[in-house]
């Protein structure tokens, strides 16, 4: 009874990271696109890198629920898809702060 999940019932934690994804994916989503519009009125490529990155980062932490729970692909698996696309967003956002 220690634990946070032996308080919190599955479905209210469900339903809070299902909350949280959603708010994740709209945040992301602004960020990503306020990047594209800067991106588009410039055209500076680190902006379209930048863009990129987030866009990335944000699908990875949305995807793995996702595929999690509509097409029924193990939680791990899930898990290891959303990490590497999160790393790939952050490298190519490390490298739009970089490049010039």
């Amino acid at each position: 009874m220690n634990s946070l999940a032996a308080l919190v019932s599955e479905t209210e934690i469900a339903i809070a990271l299902a909350v949280v994804k959603t708010l994740v994916l709209i945040v992301g989503s602004v960020i990503t696109y306020f990047a594209f519009k800067a991106y588009r009125r410039t055209r500076q490529p680190a902006l379209g890198y930048l863009a990129s990155g987030f866009g990335l980062v944000t699908l990875g932490l949305v995807l793995a629920g996702i595929v999690h729970e509509i097409i029924q692909i193990d939680l791990a698996t899930g898990v290891l898809l959303e990490s590497l696309l999160v790393l790939a967003g952050f490298l190519i956002i490390a490298y739009s702060l970089y490049v010039q």
